[in-house]
């Protein structure tokens, strides 16, 4: 995949915007969880390259930018989980889910 790296909190604007014309995946991802280092093994293993044209997707490592992480909760209205994939249409969540629960097909089945 792809990713974007989710960074800097001007960038939630940027995500409200891109989403308008494309879906947008944020994947909320801790370094220190293997069941978040297997929902994104799952992710990237599922990732088409045509997939791109369909979605873009961003990468928030919550470990180094937790207070990101906080942000992206609070302006999406979605209670702080890890690991999480959010996927964002016309600057609202339309899907939100965590740890197995996170799946290439249920994410694609929303955009």
């Amino acid at each position: 995949m792809n990713w974007q790296k989710l960074t800097d909190p001007g960038q939630i604007d940027i995500i409200k915007q891109q989403s308008k014309d494309m879906p947008v995946l944020i994947f909320k991802h801790s370094t220190r969880c293997s069941i978040s280092s297997m929902s994104l093994d799952r992710l990237a293993r599922n990732w088409k390259k045509e997939d791109e044209q369909r979605l873009i997707p961003y990468f928030l490592d919550l470990i180094a930018f937790r207070s990101l992480s906080d942000q992206v909760a609070i302006d999406f209205g979605v209670p702080h989980q890890s690991p999480q994939a959010i996927l964002i249409k016309d600057g609202k969540v339309v899907f939100e889910d965590s740890h197995f629960g996170i799946s290439y097909n249920s994410i694609m089945a929303k955009i």
